[in-house]
């Protein structure tokens, strides 16, 4: 089952008393893309999912700098052996409409999220729970099917209340939540936000709206007009510059979770080669893109884990050969596509690279897409290459999600393996990582995977991006976290 996109409702029930002060401008948000789904359940394109964790929690939440999980709807958790978590629910932690989070509405949620009947992409968080019971005085028992390294962390997924857990998709957004926002209006374009008290974190001084801008230039203009507050990831690197200082804003940068990459259609020719594959990987110049349309807010990537990342392996391990092998091995070859989305960067970036490319002796034409479209057709496997961005890599398990062979697109599958990679010696290594808690061991796993991948190249490693925003003085104290969410914006004064 799918979500429905948004639609120019007003979420009902949430009358005008839940607007803001008369003359009171809500702090705003501008972001490239519209949004497609404020349901937690099955929101999961990148700004979806930051913008329903402003409106909904989990029971855990990730440290902003280490990414480690954090006590958020939970108190407190132990681990009473490998597949048994006992956790204790935080005191006073309501639903926007009042209602007191119960054990119950903590165990309905996994239950439905699991249920393939509901058709929630997030199900392989919540599978391996095998029950959920409550072990009274506000404390629950998880039991597992089979042990999963990545539960504290799969506990971020949103609790909603017990009688909305299985209901109908709620793309505007109009569900029970526990985060420091409620949905007032909901468009493709504008999200308006109104301060809710869950008990969570004190209750926002501000109201939110969050407003998609196709234009870059568009949100620029707004910016300096003073009409919004805080553009994430947002504007291009060239373009900062010229914004920072400039009529009160200012931009913050930290280095982000998150690895940009070229993928291959590894089922086809000619990318079926991995000498191809390395041949494309040796002459193309990513420090020179980092430096020059990246604006050097960006680190040269030497795997798909970032630097610093506890479960990063070694530096590469991929065969060198000289770039006049290279080029021998494109020359030759038939013309190839290049995919990307329709976002003005990602295309420059895009022609930058199949210039290079043609550089070396292989004609490349770009295609730009619109989101949808790009992400069915690689999910199809109707691509050659593709510039794609892992935007949230905190976790080493979501390699499962993108690599593992049984997660390549079609029926039945758990996964996004859209590259079509098969090693089946990677996907064991895989499901042993995911299944142990000894940190030790499961960054040996990860070693191991990341330097087959190195060996093979199913995708190329191209960068790890920044997260960066431009602010207003009135935003002034907001930071991204590292995986570029924007629960800050709740504590600005």
């Amino acid at each position: 089952m799918r979500a429905p996109a948004l639609s120019a409702l007003v979420v009902a029930g949430l009358g005008a008393c839940g607007r803001p002060a008369p003359g009171e401008r809500p702090l705003e948000i501008v972001l490239p893309a519209e949004l497609a789904s404020l349901d937690p359940r099955f929101a999961t394109r990148s700004y979806d999912v930051k913008t329903t964790r402003l409106i909904h929690a989990g029971l855990v939440g990730l440290d902003p700098d280490t990414l480690a999980p954090v006590p958020r709807a939970a108190k407190s958790w132990r681990f009473l052996d490998e597949r048994t978590l006992e956790l204790e629910l935080r005191d006073g932690v309501r639903f926007h409409d009042g209602k007191p989070l119960v054990v119950e509405d903590v165990c309905a949620t996994l239950a439905a999220i699991k249920d393939p009947a509901l058709g929630s992409p997030h199900r392989p968080v919540a599978k391996s729970i095998a029950s959920c019971e409550g072990a009274g005085g506000g404390r629950l028992v998880l039991r597992l099917a089979e042990a999963r390294a990545t539960l504290l962390t799969d506990l971020e997924v949103p609790i909603l209340e017990e009688r909305e857990a299985r209901s109908a998709p709620h793309p505007l957004g109009d569900v029970n939540g526990l985060g420091p926002y409620r949905v007032l209006t909901a468009t493709p374009s504008a999200v308006e936000l109104v301060p809710a008290d869950t008990g969570l974190v004190a209750k926002p001084r501000h109201a939110l709206t969050v407003r998609s801008i196709r234009d870059e230039n568009a949100r620029a203009l707004r910016l300096l007009a003073g009409r919004a507050d805080i553009a994430p990831n947002a504007m291009s690197p060239t373009l900062l510059p010229s914004l920072d200082g400039s009529h009160g804003l200012s931009v913050r940068a930290r280095p982000g979770a998150n690895v940009s990459y070229l993928l291959f259609q590894n089922d086809h020719p000619p990318f079926d080669r991995p000498e191809v594959r390395r041949a494309v990987s040796r002459v193309l110049d990513r420090e020179l893109v980092v430096r020059t349309l990246l604006g050097g807010r960006a680190q040269v990537a030497s795997g798909l884990l970032p630097p610093g990342h506890w479960a990063k392996a070694d530096e590469s391990a991929a065969v060198a050969e000289s770039r006049e092998t290279a080029e021998r091995v494109l020359r030759g070859l038939p013309p190839v596509t290049l995919s990307t989305s329709t976002d003005r960067l990602r295309v420059i970036i895009a022609r930058a690279l199949a210039q290079m490319l043609r550089d070396a002796g292989l004609d490349v034409r770009v295609i730009s897409l619109d989101f949808g479209v790009f992400m069915a057709r690689l999910d199809a496997g109707d691509f050659e290459m593709a510039t794609l961005q892992m935007p949230e890599l905190t976790e080493p398990n979501l390699l499962a999600w993108f690599f593992h062979p049984r997660g390549i697109p079609g029926a039945g599958s758990e996964g996004k393996n859209r590259a079509r990679y098969r090693d089946a010696e990677v996907g064991s290594w895989l499901d042993a990582a995911g299944a142990t808690r000894d940190l030790d061991e499961r960054r040996r796993l990860y070693g191991l995977v990341e330097r087959r991948m190195q060996r093979d190249l199913p995708v190329i490693p191209l960068w790890h991006e920044d997260q960066v925003a431009v602010v207003s003085e009135r935003a002034r104290s907001f930071d991204l976290s590292a995986e570029g969410r924007w629960w800050k914006v709740a504590t600005l004064p």
